[in-house]
């Protein structure tokens, strides 16, 4: 059965507060209670998620095992085999010595990450190389644009470092003398594994006292990660060797990030990098011309809005855009001014507008109410 995530189910951020979990779910239970839909079978399923979500959010230390451990908290709730006993147990007893990795479907849990591919047995006492992270990293408007040095800190699965992803003291296994097969032929011809050691070729004697027999344990990492200028979301950085640990000195896996870019406030980038802005200006402004500030991705810079300028007329700002990834290229920005119209005038500013409508002799709706 997938994983899914209870904060999205519920709609909200993983720092959200109790009561925070509680008003949204309060507020989609009456939306999708079988009562309020009656033979609809989408609104059903859709209560039953809520309610399994809020069990574990609502419960203090069902939240923060979630929260470590993931979707292997998830398939260990659903299976009725978890409730507060040991994780490490749990994975010895269930799934076996060294199979953390093939249960922690989400690796990153509340981080928003995924794991990396399925360990492959590759035969017994095999050296291999460590799985390769994949973890989805929120960066800053200003620093996909303009680049960045960060601290990346996260918790990871990761190998064992006391047994070396053994689970605990092995010994050759008796059954298939360390050879991992049965004897026996399986699909297609090929050799079956052998059920005792289930193809390792080592059988388990003392658990690990670290990892409790799983072969792996929850360990925060800390990596220096450097943000080229120019990223986009969805683009990947590959750090080599910031990955899993490696098996038996076998090489690390890597650790790739997919990016996803925040939005600004004012500054929208395209894929070209250039950037648009809305940049309001005055009446006044409008019809006499003046000079502005207008927000830029290198800071500001003085625009010269000319005198009888229209709203939404648009100006472009040559080599003021985002830079180009891995070139000395910037897009451009594109200033589109929007006219704001004030509210409130003084005694004085309503004399003024009467007078300069005296004088005015402009008709900007001639021939509209001619019709066809």
């Amino acid at each position: 059965m997938p994983s899914v995530d209870y904060y999205e189910i519920i709609g909200v951020p993983k720092t959200a507060s109790a009561a925070e979990i509680r008003k949204a779910y309060r507020k989609l239970a009456r939306k999708y209670h079988p009562d309020v839909n009656p033979g609809d079978d989408a609104a059903e399923e859709k209560y039953k998620q809520l309610s399994q979500a809020y069990e574990v959010l609502s419960d203090k230390e069902k939240r923060q095992k979630y929260d470590q451990y993931g979707a292997a908290f998830q398939q260990a709730q659903a299976g009725g085999q978890w409730q507060g006993a040991d994780f490490g147990d749990y994975v010895y007893t269930n799934f076996g010595a060294g199979s953390f990795q093939d249960i922690f479907g989400d690796l990153f849990g509340n981080m928003g990450a995924q794991a990396g591919r399925q360990r492959g047995r590759t035969g017994p006492q095999a050296a291999q190389r460590g799985q390769d992270i994949h973890y989805r990293l929120n960066v800053s408007f200003a620093d996909a644009v303009k680049g960045a040095k960060r601290d990346l800190v996260f918790t990871v699965a990761d190998r064992c470092a006391e047994c070396d992803g053994l689970g605990g003291k092995a010994t050759q296994c008796p059954t298939c003398k360390g050879s991992g097969q049965s004897g026996q032929r399986g699909f297609f011809g090929m050799p079956a594994a052998c059920p005792q050691c289930q193809g390792s070729g080592e059988i388990i004697t003392e658990r690990c006292s670290s990892c409790r027999g799983g072969g792996e344990v929850a360990r925060e990492r800390k990596v220096a990660l450097k943000i080229p200028a120019g990223v986009h979301s969805g683009q990947m950085l590959r750090l080599a060797g910031e990955g899993g640990r490696g098996f038996r000195g076998a090489p690390n896996g890597d650790l790739i990030l997919e990016l996803q870019v925040e939005e600004h406030a004012l500054l929208k980038r395209d894929e070209q990098d250039n950037v648009t802005v809305e940049l309001p200006i005055s009446v006044v402004e409008a019809i006499q011309g003046a000079k502005v500030k207008v927000p830029t991705v290198e800071g500001p810079v003085t625009l010269t809005v000319p005198a009888g300028t229209s709203s939404g007329q648009t100006f472009r700002l040559k080599g003021q855009g985002g830079p180009k990834r891995g070139s000395q290229a910037k897009g451009d920005e594109y200033v589109k001014v929007k006219i704001t119209t004030p509210k409130h005038l003084t005694k004085e500013q309503k004399e003024a507008v009467e007078r300069l409508a005296e004088t005015w002799t402009e008709e900007p709706r001639k021939g509209m109410a001619e019709g066809l």
